[in-house]
């Protein structure tokens, strides 16, 4: 008994501690979202309630790309609990983790609950996320509207992060290499896998060219010096085709296996 009061009261007095060495400000509120909400100073003078965030070189600013892989979260005006560790008052409470309210859009098709939301071609507005990518989190709410370019809000299960989930990959290498060496968002786990499936992709074109052209350039001189002999160093060089391509399909397929698994 005297142990746990010990304990809470240590609990206590370690947090009455840290909030006199690190001072901010707390401030409960009327709130349309739930989780904590940190202060951020946004460049971007456009940004409202509901705006997703990017985290770029030049600072905190809308998203303008879909899937853009530097979201950081959702502008929300009235969270449930802002703290504030700055005096600048020129600055915005933006949620990372939690519930909120999102603008969306029906760009890539209605948003049903559940679905993933990632940021769209407008700037600030989010849309359903049908590949492999960075996301915002998943929606709570449906959206439809018959209007792509319609923006309105719905609530998001905020949790900024990447999915591979999609059976369909449809990024390519570029994506892919951007996707492995972006900075701030990629787990290890996540990193390492786009890495390892970059490595087999290289390494089965490499390997499958090189170990044709070799047998290319032994039959052309075999063919020199052999004529008579030229149908059979013809289907041998085919068949070594055939095999540079099953090479190159196998490696494809293993990368694609690493990404979706």
């Amino acid at each position: 008994m005297k142990y746990s009061a010990l304990k809470k009261y240590s609990h206590f007095l370690l947090t009455f501690i840290f909030l006199i060495i690190f001072p901010i400000a707390a401030y409960a509120q009327s709130a349309t979202s739930s989780g904590v909400a940190i202060s951020v100073k946004v460049i971007d003078k456009n940004a409202k309630d509901g705006s997703i965030i990017v985290l770029t070189n030049k600072g905190y600013t809308l998203s303008k790309t879909a899937y853009d892989t530097n979201i950081y979260g959702v502008l929300a005006e009235n969270p449930s609990l802002y703290i504030q560790n700055t005096e600048d008052s020129d600055v915005k409470s933006i949620i990372t983790w939690g519930k909120a309210y999102v603008q969306v859009a029906a760009i890539n098709g209605d948003i049903s609950k559940n679905d993933f939301i990632t940021s769209s071609t407008i700037a600030g507005v989010g849309q359903k996320a049908d590949r492999n990518g960075r996301i915002l989190g998943s929606a709570l709410e449906d959206y439809k509207n018959p209007n792509p370019e319609a923006v309105g809000k719905i609530l998001v299960a905020i949790s900024p992060n990447y999915v591979t989930t999609f059976g369909n990959i449809r990024t390519n290498l570029l994506d892919t290499a951007r996707n492995a060496l972006d900075l701030y968002p990629l787990s290890q786990l996540t990193s390492l896998r786009y890495i390892l499936a970059a490595i087999i992709v290289l390494a089965s074109f490499v390997i499958g060219f090189t170990y044709f052209g070799r047998i290319a350039r032994s039959g052309v001189e075999a063919l020199g010096r052999n004529p008579l002999a030229g149908r059979l160093i013809q289907i041998n060089i085919v068949f070594n085709l055939i095999l540079m391509v099953i090479i190159i399909l196998v490696g494809l397929a293993l990368a694609y296996l690493i990404l979706v698994l």
